[in-house]
């Protein structure tokens, strides 16, 4: 029996060597930031720096075709001014205190605008009901509001805070509107066939469908939060960078006048992509269907 093993069987030692196994190719490395992302940083700063070029070169001149740049500061002395402004602490209790007031108001409007959009989209008695406040108040430009403001609201801030409210609700509720009117009755009407619930359509295909329009209605609320706020901090307001660019104008602070308005451009440049980073999660299902 043995010598029949080993002529089935021969020994181990008469077979070649096992080769060891290849490695795997490297995996390739995922750049953290795409080619085409890169390129378009690039042409952004680029003709950032144009403009800024070209308003040193205004204001150096005197430009005056069109717009007067006589009194219009240069970069070097906005870039002053800024620079000695964040040596001071009164300079971080205007930010602190808007990005404060945006805070409280935007977060106001997204649950109520939310909420009276989805009504509106999906009843058409709410809709007819609400519509007719929605469009005689939506044009209402936020400054007129003020005088009323501070008859309604005990305080400033809380009429600055209605203010800004206002500004941000008007685009979520409208934008929440037209994403749920443009869920597709397909899927309703499937979803229903299969017994679904009313709370199982809204929460798996109504609110899905509308979320692009409401991710977008959000980022425009942000932006124009932040046009109320600083009409509201002007008027009324001891404290804001509205109110710090406000007070520079009244005290004939040129440079401090463009550096509140450019701090205004990136607290709302920051705000409205911190938005679309919150959001960004609640989209990644339009990516797998592409």
């Amino acid at each position: 029996m043995t010598q029949t093993a080993d002529l089935l069987d021969p020994p181990m030692a008469d077979d070649p060597a096992p080769r060891p196994a290849e490695p795997a190719p490297p995996a390739a490395r995922r750049r953290l930031v795409p080619p085409e992302k890169l390129r378009e940083i690039a042409i952004g700063a680029g003709s950032l720096a144009i403009g800024v070029a070209l308003w040193h070169w205004a204001s150096a001149t005197n430009l005056d075709w069109i717009v007067d740049f006589g009194n219009i500061p240069g970069p070097g002395k906005v870039f002053a001014a800024f620079w000695g402004h964040l040596g001071t602490e009164i300079f971080y209790t205007h930010i602190l205190v808007s990005m404060q007031r945006i805070l409280v108001s935007y977060l106001m409007a997204v649950v109520i605008g939310i909420g009276i959009g989805v009504m509106m989209g999906r009843s058409r008695f709410a809709r007819a009901c609400i519509t007719p406040y929605i469009e005689v108040l939506r044009p209402i430009p936020a400054v007129a509001w003020i005088p009323l403001a501070i008859l309604m609201w005990p305080t400033e801030e809380a009429s600055i805070i209605y203010i800004t409210f206002l500004g941000a609700l008007f685009p979520i509720v409208l934008n929440t509107l037209h994403g749920v009117e443009q869920t597709p009755e397909v899927l309703v009407r499937a979803a229903q066939s299969l017994g679904a619930s009313r709370m199982a359509i809204f929460g798996h295909v109504v609110l899905p469908a509308a979320l692009p329009s409401i991710s977008a209605g959000l980022a425009i609320g942000m932006g124009v939060s932040w046009f109320s706020l600083l009409a509201g901090e002007i008027i009324s307001g001891q404290y804001g960078i509205g109110y710090f660019t406000w007070n520079a104008y009244s005290l004939i602070n040129y440079p401090d006048i463009v550096v509140g308005m450019l701090v205004i451009g990136f607290l709302g440049t920051l705000s409205t992509a911190a938005v679309r980073v919150l959001t960004a999660p609640l989209l990644k299902w339009q990516k797998r269907t592409r």
